[in-house]
């Protein structure tokens, strides 16, 4: 594929066991120390572990894939407070804690749409109308599209392989396309079919766990 792109990935779940596990006061493993040290540990790694296969196979994907304008990021993770962040960007505790307190992500919630949109528009400016935005998360519901898609319209696009798939098959089949090829096939967000029957099972592979 021969245009620009920039993936923009949906955040993991903050509140949940994972989340409870290394914002422990007790917790001692290295992530959950790292996140206490001054410069924090970095987003991608942080939601790498509360979310498993399916970010982890986001973050292979769009480290393979992306092709952004020059200056730009090749991806940006959606968070629930502080708009689009690169994966890299290292956060404290502190940060992960608001994320899973305050961080209601719908539409509803301004602490989550306002930064959103906010660094959406900043970020298609910036990359100008030939650079083409691809969500790797959920486009069953409102929560991101209804955001994004008003403000990149036509160049929101989506891997069409994730209708009717769940969270652990898209991780699968992004690991695999990182891994093997071939990029996997867009489509827009706006007028496309967005759900639909479950597609056939992935073949068994063993995927290397992230480790507490």
């Amino acid at each position: 594929m021969d245009f620009p792109r920039i993936f923009l990935l949906s955040p993991a779940y903050c509140g949940g066991k994972r989340g409870q596990m290394v914002m422990r006061d007790a917790a001692s493993f290295p992530l959950a120390q790292k996140l206490r040290e001054p410069g924090g540990a970095p987003l991608g790694d942080v939601f790498s572990f509360l979310s498993g296969l399916y970010f982890r196979g986001k973050i292979a994907y769009s480290r393979a894939f992306a092709a952004p304008p020059a200056g730009l990021p090749g991806a940006l993770v959606i968070t629930p407070t502080r708009g689009l962040v690169p994966p890299e960007s290292p956060i404290p505790l502190s940060v992960l804690r608001k994320f899973a307190e305050q961080g209601d992500v719908s539409v509803t919630n301004a602490g989550y749409r306002g930064p959103l949109e906010e660094h959406a528009r900043a970020l298609n400016e910036a990359a100008g109308p030939g650079t083409a935005f691809v969500l790797l998360g959920s486009v069953a519901s409102g929560k991101y599209v209804d955001v994004l898609a008003g403000i990149f319209g036509e160049r929101l696009l989506f891997p069409v392989d994730f209708v009717g798939r769940g969270d652990m098959s898209r991780g699968g089949l992004m690991l695999r396309a990182a891994a093997d090829g071939p990029e996997l096939e867009y489509a827009p967000v706006l007028g496309a079919v967005r759900t639909g029957r479950r597609p056939p099972k992935l073949s068994p592979r063993s995927w290397k766990k992230s480790a507490p």
